[in-house]
């Protein structure tokens, strides 16, 4: 089976995660995609394939060399974000010449270089896109379609290499990949997610994140007869938002610069809650964001009466750069591995968070590798099958360098 249709095949089955769900996995698309995958390994010839209770997938390529190697694992994830529709996807392979790039004729859908202009640079490469309703889910599916290649080459190939482990996880999207993954038995001295995007991308930091909310409780009356009674929660929400700083929002910040994100709510006169995710780089300045989130809950308790916003914070991951640096071989390893594909590689820090986040403070050191998509999470995602040929050509190169 060759990559690009592994990887058709893999976004063909809906996996999107459902954070309400407090089941692993969360959505039963995942099981399914965990059972493909199981029944692949085991046809390839992987050893101990198999899906454990909770629904990670696991398998190992046996070494083929009596030289002494490190054990090297490579993980993705199988969900895909919940954020916008991975039902019935109709996944496509087109050459794009430049220009605008038709996704569907009848409603006039086009990925255009003026709106995404990394297009600009995959001029004459082959691009896997969906018609513009749905996303793709090449997060993370081009990394589980980059090692299964990767493994099924290795099981049927004598290039040496020592043993290779290989791990599929489920609700990385909601934050618990790295929930009930098994470390002690993965058994690896370091591992790699493959969950990251650019061709060429090499990532050990990652941010801060912690999940956060606000209910405001108001008082509802009439509104004939609302003056100086009524507390409205909605707008009192409103208020409370425009007490954080303005310009620490996604869509104004870049590279290592933090942010607040509101990410939902809802609410009536009588009750709102806002959820936000808050994240930075530096531990510091992290602690101080959620600081001002708390203390604008506070503030404006003063204003309108003790206990009308509650806030709450949850961390989610740290920064992983503190667990790579005394193991930066493997850093080194990865830049090995791209220059022999071809490939520059480029450090850059993660504007979110993998698996191997938490996994490094699990005591698996775990960087992250490019997968080669772009614009993932909404309708104008798309990948270069060539760009997925060249990072599985990297996991191989990691997995017979070591």
């Amino acid at each position: 089976m060759k990559l690009t249709e592994r990887f058709l095949r893999y976004v063909s089955c809906p996996t999107a995660s459902c954070e309400a769900n407090e089941a692993c996995p969360s959505s039963e698309g995942q099981l399914a995609l965990a059972k493909l995958l199981v029944m692949e390994l085991q046809e390839m010839g992987a050893k101990d394939a198999h899906m454990d209770e909770n629904g990670y997938v696991y398998a190992v390529i046996p070494a083929n060399t009596e030289e002494k190697k490190p054990v090297i694992g490579f993980i993705a994830h199988m969900d895909t974000s919940p954020d916008c529709s991975g039902e019935n996807i109709k996944a496509a392979v087109k050459l794009y010449e430049g220009g605008d790039l038709l996704l569907n004729e009848e409603e006039s859908i086009f990925l255009s270089p003026k709106d995404f202009p990394s297009l600009e640079r995959n001029i004459g490469k082959h691009l896997i896109v969906t018609d513009g309703t749905t996303l793709l889910g090449a997060d993370d599916k081009a990394g589980i379609a980059e090692i299964m290649e990767m493994a099924d080459t290795l099981l049927h190939s004598d290039r040496p290499h020592g043993e290779i482990r290989v791990a599929f996880t489920p609700d990385e999207e909601i934050g618990r990949g790295a929930d009930l993954f098994d470390v002690q038995k993965f058994g690896c001295d370091f591992a790699y997610t493959a969950d990251g995007g650019t061709l060429g991308e090499l990532e050990y930091e990652n941010f801060n994140a912690a999940s956060a909310a606000v209910t405001v409780y108001g008082t509802n009356i009439h509104p004939g007869s609302a003056k100086d009674k009524m507390k409205n929660a909605m707008t009192m929400a409103m208020e409370f938002n425009a007490l954080l700083p303005a310009d620490q929002v996604p869509e104004k910040t870049e590279g290592y610069e933090g942010f607040f994100h509101l990410v939902g709510m809802e609410g009536c006169v009588e009750t709102a809650t806002l959820h936000y995710i808050i994240r930075d780089h530096d531990m510091e300045k992290f602690e101080e964001k959620k600081r001002v989130f708390h203390e604008a809950g506070k503030t404006l308790c003063q204003k309108y009466g003790e206990g009308t916003f509650i806030t709450v914070s949850t961390d989610s991951y740290y920064n992983m750069k503190k667990q790579i640096l005394p193991h930066m071989e493997i850093i080194r390893l990865a830049e090995k591995a791209m220059e022999e594909a071809g490939v520059t590689p480029v450090t850059v820090p993660i504007r979110g968070g993998t698996d191997g986040a938490r996994l490094s403070f699990m005591g698996l050191p775990c960087p992250n590798l490019c997968t080669g998509g772009e614009n993932y999470h909404g309708r104008f995602e798309y990948i270069p099958v060539e760009d997925m040929e060249r990072c599985a050509e990297i996991l191989l190169n990691i997995a017979c360098g070591a």
